[in-house]
């Protein structure tokens, strides 16, 4: 059974695209866990066709969590309609604030089901203020957890980036919207909310391709030249960082840009690749393992292609791939500013002898 994926922050722009789906092709139906209950521990499961709901139930399960539902109650679902024989498409309608790829590797991964499609609709009146707002999903009541303490920018911005279409709803300046989706997500077309959707389900979505595309630890980023006002730059530089400057500036640096992400280069930590992903003014910092270059020969067979081959591209005869790989998107963003004040952290010649001792990142290395 082919299975469609729709997510999104925006519930009437999600709803419209199932609608679409539901309309456009015969033998359908949805299926969506409303988790607005969640943190009284209820979870209720809505099945409907294109002439209206089905079925509406509460569902049990060990914790009423996102995973939970996912584990004990979606797939289960999917593949007994499945097997049931009677629906040739199911669309999967998320809830506001769940990601995509947890979804989509799960789905992909019964051999029963067909994943064809990730789209994502976004309402184009709230796009680029939710894109670059402060609101945690909690100021919405969008969280999924009681430690739910995630951002509407990041939950937004990784559910534009992971999928193979993004769905148009709403009144707004499609060219601005197109301009900024399309530098967040180069691979993703983008429609508007009443196109014909079925010639994205004879296909398969591949969760391991779209993860190797947005994985900050190889993803390889190039820049975007203005339009709409929206610019993305990628800067690439092969001496370390030093650690002191960058976290003097890294408030300024992270507030210039809607979007950051890439891969960086400290000098206290030269064999630690450092992960850069941050959403307006949240900035997450992870350890992404040692460079290629800091491993063993025979620790390379254990390492993936992709990051393999990523490593290859960025290979540099002294330093290996050590390097600063940054790419910001941002609207009316002041790029001059931005490389400057990148470039003011680089060591210097002098400097790239010192020991540092006092590193404000030392933190991440244990994670």
């Amino acid at each position: 059974m082919r299975i469609a994926l729709v997510t999104g922050l925006h519930a009437a722009a999600r709803r419209q695209a199932v609608n679409d789906l539901l309309a456009a092709v015969p033998r359908s139906i949805s299926v969506h866990h409303d988790m607005e209950d969640i943190g009284d521990g209820a979870v209720h499961r809505v099945v409907r066709d294109c002439s209206g709901p089905l079925e509406s139930e509460q569902v049990h399960l060990d914790h009423a969590c996102a995973s939970c539902t996912l584990r004990e109650d979606l797939i289960p679902f999917l593949l007994r309609t499945a097997d049931a024989g009677r629906h040739d498409l199911c669309v999967v309608e998320s809830w506001d604030g769940v990601e995509p790829r947890l979804i989509a590797e799960n789905i992909a991964a019964q051999d029963r089901l067909r994943l064809a499609t990730v789209a994502t609709a976004v309402d184009l009146a709230h796009l680029t203020a939710d894109l670059g707002g402060n609101d945690d999903l909690s100021d919405r009541e969008l969280d999924i957890a009681q430690d739910d303490s995630r951002t509407v920018a990041e939950v937004l911005n990784r559910q534009l980036e992971y999928p193979n279409v993004i769905v148009l709803h709403g009144s707004g300046s499609d060219r601005h919207a197109r301009a900024l989706l399309g530098q967040l997500n180069p691979t993703a077309v983008i429609v508007r909310s009443g196109s014909d959707l079925q010639g994205f389900l004879d296909g398969r979505f591949e969760p391991e391709s779209a993860h190797a595309r947005i994985n900050p630890a190889w993803a390889q980023y190039a820049d975007h030249a203005e339009k709409q006002g929206v610019r993305t730059v990628t800067w690439t530089r092969t001496r370390p960082m030093h650690p002191e400057r960058l976290a003097e500036a890294l408030e300024e640096i992270v507030a210039m840009s809607l979007r950051g992400r890439g891969r960086f280069w400290l000098a206290s930590q030269p064999d630690t690749l450092l992960v850069w992903d941050s959403h307006q003014d949240l900035l997450m910092v992870e350890n992404g393992g040692p460079w290629m270059a800091a491993l063993p020969d025979a620790a390379m067979d254990l390492v993936s292609q992709t990051r393999r081959s990523s490593a290859l591209l960025d290979w540099d005869p002294v330093v290996g791939d050590r390097r600063q790989h940054l790419a910001f998107t941002g609207v009316g963003m002041d790029t001059g500013a931005l490389l400057t004040l990148l470039e003011s952290c680089l060591v210097t010649e002098a400097e790239s002898g010192q020991d540092f001792h006092n590193d404000p990142f030392a933190e991440f290395s244990e994670k």
